[in-house]
């Protein structure tokens, strides 16, 4: 593989710790794969400037504008993603050349004194900036104070361990990047509490024909299941901060997904789940419109369509 005039592989990620971490594991799995020396270039995004809840700031590319205009300047080669924060349509100049294996998707609660989630107490205040995780705490404890919180990892365990709040939620997935899974009182099950489509994996974007700088990390099945967690995002037309919890998972041969949506009060939560054959090139597209089409029929328009 070459690389750019011979130089380093210049790779573009937001600053913050968690970005800069998880870059840097990509770029030091690409170079034990591909033996290609990289450059880490860092980029403030619209996210990174402001300070307003997610839940009003508009989450669809607030993230991820600023490393795709770099990239189509060319100032970076590769760009790299939380997955999660990515838009789910296509883009002309762009495309997502790998999806390394997968971390952790599960939430994570972070709480005072070693609780869990349903040993809070009541009234007790539980900081998030996710309408996905405002919803299903309101589903499950709706005793629970709900507050609507911004900033970057060690921000937000800082409100607990200094009694601003009780607890926090947040992903597992970058707790373990930047080696504070310690912090975690309890791991929530995926199942019960399905995450935002494609969290605790990675897109790595290039331009269209460069794809073979980063293919050597794709993971199959990783991209069969968050290609179908995000197609059902797709066709309900609701962006990344919608409250939607999707999960799937290859095992014995089938693509297995259960999607969620959810009234941002937490009364109402619709739910659907099929499977299909895989490896089958179509089965995350097959199994995501059958989901998405169940819970349309279901009224799941009228939730998505939803504002905090």
């Amino acid at each position: 593989m070459s690389t750019r005039a011979g130089n380093a592989l210049r790779i573009g990620t937001r600053g913050s710790t968690l970005a800069l971490a998880q870059t840097g594991m990509f770029a030091d799995d690409l170079a034990d794969a591909t033996g290609v020396t990289t450059e880490i270039v860092t980029i403030t995004t619209d996210g990174d400037r402001s300070n307003e809840p997610l839940s009003r700031a508009g989450g669809t590319g607030l993230f991820t504008g600023a490393l795709r205009d770099a990239l189509e300047a060319d100032e970076c080669d590769v760009i790299v993603h939380s997955l999660k924060d990515l838009p789910t349509a296509p883009h002309e100049r762009l495309v997502v050349a790998a999806i390394p294996a997968r971390e952790d998707p599960r939430d994570a609660l972070v709480a005072r004194d070693g609780l869990t989630l349903d040993a809070l107490p009541a009234g007790a205040r539980v900081g998030t900036g996710s309408p996905r995780r405002m919803a299903q705490l309101r589903a499950r404890r709706p005793d629970l104070e709900v507050v609507d919180i911004r900033g970057n990892v060690d921000t937000r365990i800082g409100k607990v361990t200094s009694g601003e709040l009780d607890a926090v939620i947040l992903a597992a997935a970058g707790l373990r990047r930047i080696g504070r899974a310690d912090v975690v009182t309890e791991f929530l099950d995926a199942d019960a509490w399905p995450t935002a489509p494609g969290q605790g994996a990675l897109a790595v974007e290039v331009r269209r024909g460069d794809e073979d700088l980063v293919r050597a990390l794709d993971h199959a099945e990783t991209r069969a299941a968050v290609e179908a967690e995000r197609e059902v995002l797709a066709l309900l037309e609701a962006g990344c901060s919608a409250p939607v919890g999707a999960r799937a998972v290859v095992d014995a041969g089938l693509l297995l997904l259960s999607a969620s949506v959810y009234s941002l009060d937490g009364t109402t939560v619709l739910t659907s789940s099929h499977a299909a054959v895989w490896p089958d090139a179509d089965a995350p597209r097959d199994i995501a419109g059958a989901v998405a089409r169940e819970l349309l029929a279901a009224g799941a328009a009228d939730l998505t369509g939803e504002r905090p």
